[in-house]
């Protein structure tokens, strides 16, 4: 008489098969011994799958990066607002509106919002102005905008700069032959709004073209006391002029934010009342 039975001998292959080793034995007649009969080994034949658990953190930040993606070849073509159709503009809401689900409601991070920034697209109107008066006035230009935040070792608020480089054709240099500032205080006034007050107007870093200076002080002809005090003046020159409101008390200008979206190479915001969008890059640290 056979008996067959599975020795309980396990192994793992690399192909994830379990490895199980079947052996016979016969009980012969008379006999209290166990002789083994034939011995075989063989395959289970089945498949062995093992589940990965997707990294779901991995998966959100890649999303992320692919929507901050799209928005910034949205708004590539627009001129920084100024060019936008109305099918552009909404394509870039949607866009826009994509990236800020993702920390939305999450605290302002001082230190990650601490920088320089340069606008990349607005449909601000008191930005949009400046855009249009430079595209039209053969005698203006507008160079890069950037928005200048301090408050890196502050809790509920700080100083915000608002930054314009401009120039005039054949009087200063091109794109940066002027800077405009305008500074403001900010604080915190929920999660993720901030009240601005406008404080003053600077006009500053004044840079001449080379026909301007050979126009005050010819190459040809010895530089007069007169002309080196005159671009001395002018390289050195800055204006300040403080914002107040003209209405009562003269109260200085305000106006409130909110600040959709931030991480460390991207900032987005809104001018709550329908004052337009802000789509900011993170830029070269900005002397002023």
């Amino acid at each position: 008489m056979h008996i067959g039975f599975f020795v309980g001998k396990f192994g793992w292959n690399s192909h994830c098969l379990p490895l199980v080793t079947k052996v016979i034995y016969e009980i012969r007649p008379h006999s209290s011994k166990l002789v083994t009969n034939k011995k075989r080994s063989f395959h289970n034949k089945f498949l062995c799958s093992v589940a990965v658990a997707p990294d779901r953190n991995r998966v959100s930040e890649v999303e992320l990066e692919n929507k901050k993606h799209n928005l910034l070849l949205a708004v590539q073509d627009t001129q920084r607002g100024l060019a936008a159709t109305a099918d552009q503009r909404s394509i870039i809401e949607e866009a826009l509106v994509s990236v800020e689900g993702y920390n939305m409601g999450a605290p302002l991070d001082m230190a990650v919002l601490d920088g320089t920034w340069r606008l990349q697209y607005t449909s601000a109107p008191d930005v949009v102005v400046l855009l249009q008066a430079a595209a039209r006035l053969p005698f203006f230009q507008v160079g890069q905008i950037f928005q200048k935040f301090e408050c890196r070792d502050q809790l509920r608020g700080g100083v915000i700069r608002n930054v314009v480089r401009w120039s005039i054709p054949n009087l200063l240099e091109e794109q940066e032959g002027a800077t405009l500032v305008v500074s403001a205080k900010f604080d915190i006034v929920s999660v993720r709004n901030i009240y601005l007050q406008f404080e003053e107007i600077q006009v500053q870093d004044i840079n001449i073209s080379e026909q301007l200076q050979a126009v005050i002080a010819p190459a040809l002809l010895p530089r007069s006391f007169l002309s080196l005090q005159i671009l001395q003046f002018l390289r050195t020159f800055r204006a300040q002029v403080p914002v107040r409101n003209p209405g009562i008390g003269r109260r200085s200008v305000g106006g409130l934010y909110y600040l959709s979206y931030l991480d460390q190479n991207m900032l987005l915001g809104r001018a709550v009342g329908g004052g337009g969008v802000f789509v900011f890059t993170k830029a070269q640290p900005l002397e002023l």
